[in-house]
């Protein structure tokens, strides 16, 4: 049995054969990454009021017969529209060991297209976490807040990685790691994880990022390579290393830094503290085994922010510190590396957006 930290695919294959985690119909092998599993979407998606999170003693069953407004059947495709909020029951559930609680995030296509989405459970008080031995259903809430989407049942919007204990690196024991395998390319801003900045300053023209358009039309999520960047997007450039973010708007940038992730350590993107300004990282991120490191073919691979400015326009500046990345021990190195043998999208990344749209 694996040990403390998070657990990697093979922990996870063994999770599924114990029955700790079912689905109908069953998980297939492309759902399993490194350190994670993607959760598939059922067949139908309830149209609600309001986002809402079970409570404790409370069912999410229970809690949508109070904010149900129409379903939604997605057996033969349908569309999530702009600014709905919509709550669908996944075909994973889970029978968690009583040592083993879980954390759930929106993969990063999920992100770069501004689809809030996030887990929910019975009884839960709070999105995307899930407490040692949870034994229920698993929601997805989810939220289109700049492109309406066609989805369909088997979907994979979100994804699921589970941890045993804690095994967190410390900012000593990040900082010791760093002498040692080289985190981060540049100077390594370390405070409660390993500090990213933006890059508004590319070595090559003046393009450092895109801004959704307002009224475009739907993406189906199934169709990659697919649509034209400029039907959807606005291209962001500055030549002078800042920008002005508006209230309101989504902005795909991207770090100054290249990340490693070493074989041994998983990492999850947080937001930088509030304090900083009216904007936020807007989706955190799950980084996996192998992202950007040598051992999976790797030479270090740049983050993709995902950014939304609140009440107030903002000035973003080069090199601005916008997010951090926390760094966890895996309870054993997977058997699977991001971007090693497996179907990576984001491995050696730029800026890029998500893979739905053709490249440049």
């Amino acid at each position: 049995m694996a040990g403390t930290g998070v657990l990697p695919s093979q922990a996870l294959q063994s999770m599924i054969s114990r029955g700790e985690i079912t689905a109908e119909p069953p998980v297939i092998p492309e759902q399993i990454q490194p350190a994670s599993i993607d959760l598939r979407l059922g067949n139908i998606a309830y149209r609600v009021r309001a986002s809402f999170l079970a409570g404790a003693g409370r069912s999410v069953a229970e809690r949508l017969e109070e904010f149900e407004m129409h379903r939604v059947d997605l057996t033969d495709g349908a569309v999530l529209e702009k600014g709905c909020v919509y709550v669908v029951p996944l075909m994973e559930r889970l029978a968690l060991p009583v040592d083993v609680q879980a954390v759930a995030n929106a993969k990063s296509s999920t992100g770069r297209l501004d689809l809030l989405t996030r887990t929910i459970t019975d009884g839960g008080e709070e999105f995307d976490r899930i407490a040692p031995g949870y034994d229920g259903p698993l929601y997805a809430e989810i939220c289109p807040r700049s492109f309406s989407v066609l989805v369909r049942p088997g979907m994979r919007l979100n994804q699921i990685r589970f941890r045993r204990g804690q095994a967190v690196l410390s900012d000593a024991q990040l900082s010791a790691l760093h002498d040692q395998v080289t985190l981060v390319s540049g100077p390594a801003h370390i405070d409660q994880g390993l500090g990213f900045s933006v890059d508004l300053k590319p070595s090559s023209g003046d393009l450092v990022g895109y801004r959704a358009k307002p009224h475009t039309g739907v993406i189906d999520l199934e169709k990659i390579g697919h649509y034209t960047a400029g039907d959807y997007w606005e291209e962001v450039r500055t030549a002078e290393g800042r920008i002005i973010l508006d209230p309101g708007a989504f902005y795909i940038l991207v770090s100054r830094e290249a990340v490693h992730i070493p074989p041994e350590y998983a990492a999850e993107m947080a937001p930088y503290l509030a304090m900083v300004g009216e904007f936020r990282v807007h989706y955190a991120g799950f980084f996996d085994p192998g992202f950007g490191h040598a051992a999976a073919g790797g030479t270090g691979s740049r983050g993709v922010l995902e950014v939304r400015c609140h009440e107030a326009p903002f000035v973003l500046e080069h090199g601005q510190i916008v997010g951090r990345l926390v760094y966890e021990h895996m309870a054993e190195v997977p058997d699977q590396l991001y971007g090693a043998g497996i179907a990576s999208n984001y491995q050696g990344q730029g800026l890029k957006l998500s893979k739905h749209f053709k490249a440049p």
